[in-house]
């Protein structure tokens, strides 16, 4: 815990902890959670009593995982599991816009606090940044955890290059401006070396290789990691012009990581 001093009162902080969560949210399968996450993770996820989550229905139901390899410290339903605001999970909150230091109160009355996004690493292409950045400006200790992150392990797999890169979120939907985006991050990737990477939600797939195959140059390489951590995830890094030689689908419901580059 974090000990501050102010006006000669000494008060004991608790900690912000980011926890991640296992990769297959939405997915059809579930992996083993000992096969993807670290157990000091898992232990510190088990003692914590309060936490600060996307969705509190999902973050009990990944609580529960956690429960069958290292018993909580307190039931689930004994829990204090605050949500972020919907806005939030709509417009995200790594604009700075939102102000989180109203779910920290536990922390500054001495308590651990968690933060759990409902895959990967909270803060990273998820809600989460907010209650951060409230952490450090209130003086808690914010301790990230162990876990997978998608971005990093498709950037590793994707053979490109792993020294410069920019992770972009999310494209347009439109699909006119969505290809107009892409071309611009082709020719940053092309000129600069800088690896693009960004991600889609699963129902849009389909869409997104679509746009790729059909706006990118022949010679731009594009790699596409699905389904990371489950027994189906793969790994495709290739040119475009490959791409549309060699028949390929994308899952409709399996979370994905795209990244192009030369």
């Amino acid at each position: 815990m974090a000990t501050t001093s102010k006006n000669d009162t000494l008060t004991t902080h608790g900690r912000l902890y980011l926890v991640p969560a296992p990769l297959d949210f939405g997915c059809d399968s579930q992996m083993d959670l000992q096969n993807t996450m670290p157990l000091g993770t898992l232990t510190v996820a088990a003692r914590l009593q309060y936490w600060v989550c996307e969705n509190a229905k999902s973050a009990r139901a990944y609580l529960k995982r956690v429960n069958e390899i290292v018993p909580l410290s307190s039931p689930l339903q004994a829990l204090h599991i605050q949500e972020l605001p919907r806005e939030v999970h709509k417009k995200g909150d790594h604009t700075g816009n939102f102000d989180a230091r109203h779910l920290l109160t536990p922390a500054l009355d001495g308590h651990d606090v968690g933060l759990v996004s409902e895959a990967g690493m909270p803060a990273v292409a998820d809600p989460g940044s907010s209650v951060v950045r409230a952490a450090h400006d209130l003086g808690i200790e914010v301790m990230p955890l162990t876990g997978p992150v998608s971005i990093l392990l498709a950037l590793a797999a994707s053979g490109l290059n792993g020294q410069s890169f920019a992770f972009v979120g999310y494209l347009p939907q439109d699909a006119s401006e969505r290809a107009q985006r892409l071309r611009e991050l082709e020719s940053l990737a092309l000129k600069t070396g800088q690896t693009q990477v960004f991600i889609e939600t699963p129902y849009r797939n389909a869409a997104m290789m679509q746009t790729l195959l059909q706006t990118l140059q022949h010679n731009t390489r594009l790699a596409v990691s699905s389904g990371l951590t489950l027994a189906s995830g793969a790994c495709r890094s290739d040119t475009v012009k490959n791409w549309r030689h060699k028949a390929s689908t994308l899952n409709n419901s399996t979370p994905a990581v795209f990244a192009l580059g030369r």
